[in-house]
């Protein structure tokens, strides 16, 4: 099992080292950075699994950040924006249907939620998928169950 990676970013170092401490029983290799042009030079660098961020940041805002790290990986780096400051559902819904971040927490939050949450992006996906059967597989198997095997037409 390799050590997943997780970068956190905040201005406020306080904030920093919580998070750090709240991950460090899972043990994750913790990487930090203070705004966004330096997490995006160590995302770059060091290509964490997971980024953690504020979305008020010095020098790229935590959105553009979130938006640019979705865009050069696909979707495949998950983003996690954890923020005091933009409070309520809209900035939620835009945070994750406008710039791709994976999961949006508001400060103070609930850690057993957010934990759980970077436990759930951290999956890999040949985990999540290695024993399910395929769907050609599972409409077989269902068809058979309901005994109309050879009856279903395709498409």
């Amino acid at each position: 099992m390799t050590i997943k990676k997780i970068l956190v970013v905040d201005i406020d170092p306080a904030a920093r080292e919580s998070l750090s401490q709240l991950l460090r029983p899972y043990k994750f290799q913790v990487v930090t950075a203070a705004d966004g042009q330096e997490a995006y030079d160590k995302f770059k660098e060091e290509r964490p699994d997971l980024i953690i961020l504020e979305a008020i940041l010095p020098k790229i805002h935590g959105f553009e950040l979130t938006e640019r790290i979705t865009s050069e990986t696909k979707g495949r780096t998950p983003v996690i924006i954890v923020t005091g400051a933009y409070r309520g559902p809209q900035y939620r819904n835009e945070a994750l249907t406008t710039f791709g971040a994976s999961d949006y927490f508001e400060k103070p939050f609930d850690r057993e939620k957010f934990i759980n949450s970077v436990l759930n992006l951290l999956k890999e996906d040949s985990e999540i998928w290695l024993d399910l059967p395929s769907p050609d597989e599972v409409a077989s198997f269902l068809f058979k169950k309901a005994g109309l095997a050879g009856k279903a037409k395709k498409p």
